[in-house]
């Protein structure tokens, strides 16, 4: 049976073996995904040794996505310009890597929430590795305007800088912030720590899609917030199983529906 797994430091939370288990049985594919804890100093041993004994891919997450993207031999064009690597290939004895973080907002913005991007201005929240996965993805959409904030400014224009080729993106301070955005994507870890990034309240209208890429049992302090200004909200589940199964797709060749999957893993998080 071809072996799957996904590797971080810590890894007993992860979704992803429940996710993919529901994936095969829908798809009638043979796999076997586990989870798999690494030192924090032997990530690439570690995938070498599951190489070795014929596993097929393999998910990473925090705090492995940059080793992954530097063991890759081959990189697709997102996970390139990402600089980071989320799902790794192993084929014909080399490492593929891809990203599929941005894929997956993007199709659970677009597809599940029934949100258009294109033609839209969109508003991205910070400028670490969520927004670098995202950016791509998020501009093929072809929005008419696409502005990242941070705290730092110096990093949220650098990142539109390296980005300007790919589709109207630029910089700007959360003060300089003017008039209503279409979707308000929170990229930042500030809701890990129940901090609220410094919105003026302008940003929000009644139409306003409110994204944060986090997701529990409540909503995060970024949504609540949003959802009190008008805005529709939504949490980062959906981006979580749109991701994954990007990831399966990319492994099998086939694609799983999400539908069934994000509903009972948000059941679970209601219990």
């Amino acid at each position: 049976m071809d072996e799957y797994v996904v590797i971080g430091n810590p890894i007993a939370h992860s979704k992803s073996p429940e996710i993919h288990a529901q994936f095969a049985a829908q798809t009638g594919q043979q796999l076997h995904y586990d989870r798999l804890l690494v030192p924090l100093h032997g990530f690439k041993a570690a995938v070498q040794v599951f190489q070795r004994r014929g596993g097929r891919g393999a998910n990473v997450t925090v705090p492995f996505k940059l080793e992954a993207h530097a063991l890759a031999e081959q990189l697709t064009e997102r996970a390139r310009l990402a600089g980071a690597v989320n799902t790794l290939k192993f084929e014909d004895g080399r490492i593929l890597g891809d990203n599929t973080d941005g894929a997956g907002l993007v199709t659970d913005i677009v597809v599940n929430a029934g949100q258009a991007l294109e033609g839209r201005r969109v508003l991205l929240l910070g400028a670490g590795g969520a927004s670098r996965g995202a950016l791509l993805p998020l501009l093929q959409q072809r929005p008419a305007e696409l502005v990242i904030v941070n705290r730092t400014q110096s990093k949220a224009a650098e990142l539109a800088a390296q980005f300007a080729a790919r589709g109207p993106v630029r910089s700007a301070a959360y003060a300089e912030l003017g008039g209503v955005f279409d979707v308000i994507v929170n990229a930042t870890s500030a809701s890990l720590t129940d901090d609220l990034p410094p919105l003026p309240v302008s940003v929000y209208g009644s139409d306003t899609l409110a994204y944060d890429m986090m997701y529990g049992r409540q909503p995060t302090v970024f949504l609540q917030s949003a959802q009190q200004h008008g805005a529709c909200v939504r949490d980062g589940l959906g981006m979580l199983v749109e991701q994954a199964a990007e990831a399966f797709h990319l492994w099998r060749g086939v694609r799983p529906s999400t539908a069934e999957v994000f509903a009972s893993l948000r059941a679970q998080l209601a219990q």
